[in-house]
């Protein structure tokens, strides 16, 4: 068993959120990355996909999300499951922004939805 400590974890910067690394391989976590997610008011994530499953709960504000071609509204509380492949992009509420927590398995890569750009998300490992 171990404990990550607030101090050591890890802060990401994107033109679109602020993510928050919990814990990952890299940080004492073996079997998942654990991650926060701040976006501010009205901002929107890119359209992409994501090689594994996520599930985001929502901590504060709320957000559109555009999966698999639906869009769906969260709110605090909600758990959305985003299934491996499936195109997303998240839309932050326009005035209370979004904050969620989100897990997933370590080392997992995003892309464009068309497969281009394919990276691991330096906050999951």
């Amino acid at each position: 068993m171990s404990v990550i400590r607030h101090a050591q974890s890890r802060r990401t910067e994107t033109p679109n959120a602020v993510m928050t690394t919990l814990a990952s391989p890299t940080l004492g976590g073996a079997g998942q990355a654990l991650w926060r997610v701040d976006m501010r008011p009205g901002a929107a994530g890119p359209l992409h996909t994501f090689d594994a499953e996520q599930v985001w709960t929502v901590l504060d504000g709320g957000a559109t999300v555009e999966l698999d071609g639906e869009r769906l509204t969260v709110r605090p509380g909600d758990t959305i499951v985003m299934p491996a492949t499936a195109p997303r992009r998240v839309h932050a509420d326009p005035d209370a922004g979004f904050a969620a927590i989100v897990a997933a398995p370590p080392g997992a890569y995003a892309a464009a939805p068309d497969g281009t750009g394919r990276t691991v998300p330096p906050w999951t490992v």
